[in-house]
């Protein structure tokens, strides 16, 4: 545990905290784009590039979170080591070449391989981000702060595919990597020239393979960050398979067509009000409280939808109101989770990021490939998925409290 209040740490940080929530949230928000605004151009990367089956489109998005777990744990240790500025702008930089490289790629191998670079690339702000945030904040001050970013972060959700969509009416999917490379570019510059060193002097740790297996084992052997860490795995398991099929949904069961950005959009902005006023009652009720009570609402939702799929197709204005409803739970269980498994790991930040992002992503992206690969022309697999997870994640938190819910006296308290 840090010995050194974040918030006394935080007093002489020289940019202001809503600057650097904002950027936070857009080098966070820079996966959501990477992902979202190709969305209306999966069908006509497919048909350009020669893909037949109509299930391996989602490679685009599968290949990127390949990429992003493969080097998730590296950065990790590397930030602790160097500090958070220099391996973030490396990733950076990869991040947005790739992105204007698959501009241009000839075939779907090639497109796959520099989503899979990109992706690498996209890895340190996931790791970095995160790990910023536990430099200056702690406990419900950093669910707080997690919360605002995530609300700033779901705006990508909401507006990029409907410029996704928008570029299709106007230009090919080739304009969409250049478009995702240019704002790649605008917030490297803007962290290069405002970002300062988040992590303390004395939390350096050497980049030795000795000092890394430390660290890495102080993360997989805390029970509270390993289940939590876990536990948001599954649930962001649900996310990843929701976005891998939501195209096939929206268009292709419900025919929304141009509209799909839409829908896309509204249930997006359901999660960023959520993240909002989860930054504003966490301080007050805890982290446990909003979390625990999220997660066994996502449950109810999904199993209500998993059952109505099964007696039947679910029409479109319930299937929205029931996935939003889901999804709203979502923005109470993210940052709180997150908040939670970083909240022992302080003076390990970096390394604890890494793993815990690792996990996130290979996990997450794992469940959410086999719930798209699972689509079979109706909501059923999705709402079984989405089901499914919250059982699991539910277990897996009652593991980290020892079988009980709802502990808000064991919330860190602000510190200042």
């Amino acid at each position: 545990m840090d010995q050194q209040s974040p918030a006394s740490k935080a007093l002489a940080f020289p940019l202001a905290r809503w600057e650097f929530i904002a950027l936070c949230a857009a080098l966070m928000a820079l996966n959501a784009l990477a992902i979202d605004i190709m969305l209306p151009g999966l069908q006509e990367i497919g048909a350009s590039l020669g893909v037949e089956t109509e299930n391996h489109r989602q490679y685009v998005i599968t290949a990127y979170f390949a990429g992003m777990a493969a080097a998730l744990l590296p950065y990790g240790p590397a930030s602790d080591r160097f500090g958070r500025r220099l391996p973030l702008l490396f990733g950076l930089t990869v991040y947005l070449i790739a992105a204007f490289a698959a501009a241009f790629a000839p075939n779907f191998e090639t497109l796959l391989a520099l989503r899979f670079i990109q992706g690498v690339g996209a890895a340190s702000t996931r790791v970095i981000a995160v790990s910023m945030v536990r430099d200056r904040f702690g406990g419900r001050q950093m669910a707080e702060t997690m919360s605002l970013i995530f609300m700033v972060f779901m705006i990508i959700p909401v507006i990029a595919p409907g410029i996704g969509q928008v570029m299709m009416l106007f230009a090919n999917w080739h304009f969409i990597f250049v478009c995702m490379g240019l704002i790649a570019l605008a917030i490297t510059l803007w962290a290069a020239l405002r970002l300062p060193e988040t992590q303390h002097p004395e939390d350096r740790r050497p980049f030795t393979l000795g000092a890394i297996s430390q660290a890495f084992g102080i993360v997989l052997t805390t029970r509270v960050s390993l289940w939590y860490t876990l536990a948001s795995t599954t649930v962001f398991g649900a996310l990843f398979g929701f976005i891998n099929s939501a195209q096939q949904v929206y268009v292709g069961i419900y025919g929304l067509g141009v509209w799909f950005p839409v829908v896309f959009a509204l249930v997006a902005g359901l999660m960023a009000v959520s993240s909002f006023l989860n930054s504003r009652l966490v301080m007050r009720l805890g982290m446990r409280r909003l979390s625990h009570a999220a997660l066994i609402g996502f449950f109810l939702v999904s199993l209500t939808w998993f059952v109505w799929s099964l007696l039947g197709p679910v029409p479109l204005v319930p299937f929205v109101i029931l996935f939003a409803a889901a999804m709203f739970q979502f923005g109470w269980i993210g940052s709180n989770f997150n908040a939670l498994a970083m909240e022992p790991l302080g003076h390990i930040a970096g390394s604890a990021s890494s793993v815990q992002g690792f996990v996130q992503t290979l996990g997450g992206g794992l469940i959410g490939a086999f719930i798209g690969q699972s689509f079979d022309g109706t909501t059923t697999p999705l709402a079984a998925g989405f089901c499914g997870v919250a059982a699991l994640g539910l277990v897996m938190v009652l593991i980290a409290e020892r079988g009980k819910l709802f502990r808000a006296q064991h919330d860190p308290k602000p510190t200042a």
